[in-house]
């Protein structure tokens, strides 16, 4: 409990009265004393006609999951046993550096005995977090005195990662209307590897009709071809302190985990094998290449337990580990960034290698607020610095990227919303064309 505003105006009222009393000669110092002595029963009987801490009970329920980037509606509920809490009841909560959100809230009475409050929790980073106490505050009978017991809730909250597109369906309904749709489209027409005869009709490639067989049924039957199966995605996370960045609410490696566990829902449902490789200083995680639904829960579950690492990343040993682990030709997707030219030739160089022999796809982020600094307006000329080191960054980042494409490597550079969408679809568009 503490002192109240209107408690500690009351004492320095009484204080300037004591002060007057014994400045005054004809005045008895007793008065002075008696003054306190309302004061301290005042207190006394506003103690004894408050509630107190054992007469309230206190819930806390809400969800045991939240994805990155996603608010968790919790709830409090409070019941009273005398049912003389004042209407007016805060309450506060202590987060994790890794959680954000309301951790004030105010509760609302729903009955005479009862009280309820509402609050969201927003999961920034992976991990799992413990909620131990909540600290309410309501004011005394006669106001002088504010309450603040603590309660403990010891809820366990985890960050996972986003699988929000999975959940929805999002992703099944693009790449199903891509292998399976009923319109005619590149992974059913275009592909080498046989898939089933069928009657032949206007419209269809002449080329499609086996004659031999339409000889034996005197009938012509064409054969449709799809995409090529069980090749092997490999998702390479970069781990290092680059993508610890924060854009748009969250850590780019977040942002890139989220993707990689949309293309390996993406693969899965294409019949191809999954694999995933981390690393930082030195490589980390490999877990080896499996069938697609097989191996999605395995890699959510790494994913959501890698640590988020302060080192700057090896792309040499990275690389060269990783080519070393591949015994066939695969799709490797590179999640990775990159500040400083020098950085930018080394992460060229191993990818170049690592190109000669495989296809692949480097994911980088860009920075919406880079590119705001460099083309915002300028009041000064520190904006006018920043903007200038801004759009030098920027170019220097686009000839890298540039230099990239013309090595052959497949460059994925954009917001960190559109990421996930843009890789399934590239995905999608590799698997096509049988790059692989």
């Amino acid at each position: 409990m503490r002192p109240s505003r209107r408690l500690l105006g009351l004492a320095l009222a009484v204080l300037a009265l004591s002060v007057l009393i014994v400045a005054t000669p004809f005045v008895a110092p007793e008065l002075a004393l008696a003054l306190w002595g309302i004061i301290g029963a005042l207190l006394i009987t506003d103690l004894l006609l408050s509630p107190s801490r054992r007469d309230v009970d206190l819930a806390f329920d809400g969800p045991s999951e939240v994805f990155t980037g996603e608010t968790g509606q919790f709830s409090a509920l409070l019941n009273t046993r005398t049912g003389r809490l004042p209407r007016s009841l805060e309450a506060r909560l202590d987060l994790a550096e890794g959680l954000s959100g309301q951790d004030r809230f105010a509760f609302r009475p729903g009955n005479a005995h009862q009280f309820t409050g509402a609050l969201g929790i927003t999961g920034k980073r992976r991990g799992s977090y413990t909620i131990n106490d909540i600290w309410l505050k309501w004011s005394s009978r006669l106001g002088l005195i504010e309450l603040t017991p603590r309660y403990r809730v010891a809820a366990e909250l985890k960050v996972v990662p986003n699988i929000r597109p999975i959940a929805s369906g999002q992703i099944d309904v693009n790449v199903s209307s891509e292998l399976y749709g009923i319109k005619e489209n590149p992974m059913r027409g275009e592909g080498s590897e046989f898939h089933q005869l069928r009657e032949f009709t206007t419209g269809m490639d002449t080329r499609a009709i086996d004659w031999k067989r339409s000889a034996r049924k005197r009938d012509l039957v064409a054969k449709e071809m799809r995409a090529e199966r069980n090749h092997q995605i490999i998702l390479a996370l970069d781990n290092g302190y680059l993508m610890r960045e924060e854009i748009a609410g969250l850590p780019k490696i977040d942002h890139a985990v989220n993707a990689a566990l949309a293309t390996a829902w993406a693969a899965g449902l294409g019949g191809d094998l999954v694999g995933l490789f981390s690393f930082d200083a030195k490589p980390r995680i490999y877990l080896p290449p499996m069938p697609g639904r097989a191996a999605f829960p395995r890699i959510r579950s790494t994913t959501a337990e890698m640590a988020y690492k302060t080192v700057e990343s090896n792309h040499t040993l990275a690389m060269a580990h990783l080519n070393a682990q591949l015994k066939r030709r695969s799709l490797v997707v590179v999640f990775s960034d990159f500040v400083d030219t020098t950085t930018a030739e080394l992460l060229m160089e191993n990818i170049a290698v690592l190109n000669r022999h495989h296809v692949l796809i480097f994911v980088a982020m860009k920075d919406p607020g880079m590119e705001t600094m460099a083309s915002g307006e300028n009041h000064s000329m520190e904006d006018v610095s920043k903007a200038v080191a801004a759009g030098q960054l920027l170019r220097e980042r686009q000839i890298v990227l540039d230099n990239l494409a013309r090595l052959g490597v497949i460059v994925i550079d954009t917001e960190p919303q559109k990421l996930t969408p843009k890789l399934v679809s590239t995905y999608l568009t590799v698997k096509a064309r049988e790059m692989i």
